[in-house]
């Protein structure tokens, strides 16, 4: 499902780069890629199949998750197991839907320097994916333990190296840090502990590396398809499981009183970008 709609997002951006004709090799000496510019970009977010992602447990608060959360009896409580994906309901025969891909909006401002055919460069841009990134766990309460992730806005600063083929288009590479305001949650079935957030909200560094090819359509103005792989730390999120009204023999309260804290496996929010790109040089 993810790849098809990868697919059809790259076929709809791309028919806008065919659309322009490849226009003639510029005159001698005239740059089209030179000089600052403003612009934007409009996409899609597609993320990866997370295979093998769960949530991991520090039952004895002492900073260190990869604990086994037992019963009274020894059994495994979080044996139904987890899915990659957001719960449907308490148990896993309920199914997970998957997590959200989603379009992606961006304001960019950049200047570049033309040197014959070779063109480097370095552009800004400030925006927004709209994807959101889920995984959850199932006990045999039962209840499921649901986390999920978004963002608040994304921004980046990338540098770019390319050559500008027939002096009109533009093929490139670029890569550089992103920083993003990640917004995190948590929702359970569990209505007996507690459960108590942290930092839901933080700001988080990460890269973009990727390329693309932009095509001149006058002196001013510039159309392109561009593809960025994005990939942003994401470890300041934990829920601390408490009491509330359960009672001391409940799994959670096993390892002390105090509870335990639960955190995503993967710490990392990643996603793929296929855009559309447009620019006003000056």
């Amino acid at each position: 499902m993810r790849q098809r709609k990868f697919v059809r997002a790259a076929i709809a951006v791309s028919a806008m780069i065919v659309a322009v004709p490849a226009l003639a090799q510029t005159a001698d000496g005239e740059k089209r890629f030179d000089g600052p510019y403003v612009g934007g970009s409009i996409g899609a977010s597609v993320q990866g199949n997370d295979v093998g992602e769960s949530i991991i447990f520090d039952r004895n608060l002492d900073g260190r998750f990869g604990d086994t959360i037992t019963t009274t009896g020894g059994a495994n409580a979080f044996s139904p197991g987890f899915c990659n994906g957001g719960a449907r309901g308490a148990t896993p025969a309920g199914g997970c839907f998957n997590d959200k891909d989603d379009i992606e909006y961006y304001a960019r401002a950049g200047w570049d320097s033309q040197m014959g055919n070779v063109v480097i460069g370095v552009v800004g841009e400030f925006g927004k994916s709209e994807a959101k990134d889920y995984v959850t766990g199932y006990s045999t309460t039962p209840a499921f333990y649901q986390f999920g992730r978004s963002f608040d806005w994304n921004a980046s600063i990338r540098g770019r190296a390319g050559y500008a083929a027939g002096g009109k288009t533009l093929f490139y590479v670029a890569g550089g840090p992103a920083y993003a305001r990640i917004n995190n949650s948590f929702t359970t079935s569990n209505g007996a502990n507690s459960f108590t957030s942290t930092n839901e909200k933080h700001n988080s560094w990460g890269y973009t590396a990727g390329g693309g090819v932009e095509q001149s359509v006058t002196k001013n103005l510039s159309f392109g398809l561009e593809y960025m792989y994005n990939d942003y730390k994401d470890d300041d999120y934990s829920v601390r499981v408490g009491p509330g009204t359960a009672p001391a023999t409940n799994p959670f309260l096993l390892g002390g009183a105090g509870g335990t804290d639960i955190v995503r496996s993967d710490s990392n929010f990643r996603f793929h970008s296929i855009r559309a790109t447009a620019a006003l040089r000056f």
